[in-house]
């Protein structure tokens, strides 16, 4: 069963083409990664997915329904990229509010927030006040509020932004428990080394249309992309002129090249042998995420 089914989603915002009919189709259970640049219609599609924004054209299916206008549902949790808190509350007193709003109360739903503040690392400041916190911490709290009603399905909108690495751990360690626990979760990033290590499927998008799909595998697969070779050395080395690069880079310990199209990696891993300067290892570094990303989207900088 799918977990969400839309086709043909259409959203303008005034005279700007935020989607430009997306199809898409996350199966129940799985990780599924949305990749794009900024303003590529990522956050757009999540709040058209929560049911908050309604799109100008096509339909839309969660858990096997129709879409037609928001409601809050207890399948769903969202967490969105803006922080959804209140700085004068307490941890606990923020999920108090928000567990309100679900309808929850009773025993129960004290317990259900002593469990995910604990599940989130927090539940030694349960009682201090947001403003308080740093920006990991509120990203983790934020993250708690999306979790407090046990959601079948997660929406997280770039849940890692200006955290310290010991926050993003936590919350990687939480996202793939809950994943395993056969949760649904669907996660925007802007960093891709979150989507290639969480997710089973990614979908790309750019200028509203979802430009790439499938798992880290079929996408890389699907288009020809550069290899490069790094060749290790304890010693700073020069290599000659005649071998043929197209560009090259020069770490502390390193030096990456990366062959024109004409020569052949094995070619020049012979050529760097035969010069008989001085390495430790030679490396052929296969293409990954990041280099399929920029090679559909480009490299230009956008606002």
């Amino acid at each position: 069963m799918s977990t969400f089914s839309a086709k043909g989603l259409r959203k303008n915002f005034g005279q700007v083409e935020a989607l430009a009919g997306v199809d898409i189709e996350i199966r129940h259970g799985e990780f599924y990664g949305l990749l794009g640049p900024n303003g590529a219609g990522k956050t757009t599609l999540l709040r058209i997915l929560s049911g908050i924004l309604a799109p100008d054209e096509g339909s839309l299916q969660f858990l096997g329904k129709e879409v037609a206008r928001w409601k809050p549902s207890p399948a769903l949790g969202v967490v969105p990229q803006e922080m959804a808190l209140y700085e004068m509350l307490t941890a606990r007193q923020n999920l108090a509010l928000f567990g309100c709003l679900h309808g929850m109360s009773g025993t129960e739903y004290s317990r259900r927030m002593d469990v995910v503040l604990e599940a989130v690392g927090l539940e030694g400041r349960r009682d201090g006040r947001a403003k308080t916190f740093s920006t990991g911490m509120k990203r983790r709290l934020n993250l708690a509020v999306g979790l407090l009603h046990d959601p079948e399905v997660l929406l997280l909108d770039e849940p890692t932004v200006g955290v310290d690495p010991q926050s993003r751990v936590k919350i990687f360690s939480l996202l793939e428990q809950l994943h395993a626990e056969g949760k649904t979760i669907i996660y925007t990033t802007h960093y891709m080394e979150e989507a290639e290590r969480l997710c089973q499927r990614i979908g790309i998008i750019d200028h509203g249309k979802l430009i790439a799909e499938g798992s880290l595998s079929e996408l890389l697969s699907k288009v020809e992309l550069p290899r490069s070779v790094r060749v290790y050395s304890a010693v700073d080395v020069e290599y000659p002129l005649d071998i043929p690069l197209a560009a090259s880079t020069k770490g502390a310990d390193y030096s990456d090249f990366v062959p024109q199209e004409s020569q052949h990696l094995g070619a020049l891993v012979s050529g760097i042998e035969k010069s008989g300067l001085p390495y430790d290892r030679i490396e052929i570094i296969g293409p990954n995420l990041e280099t399929l990303f920029l090679q559909l989207t480009g490299k230009e900088l956008r606002d």
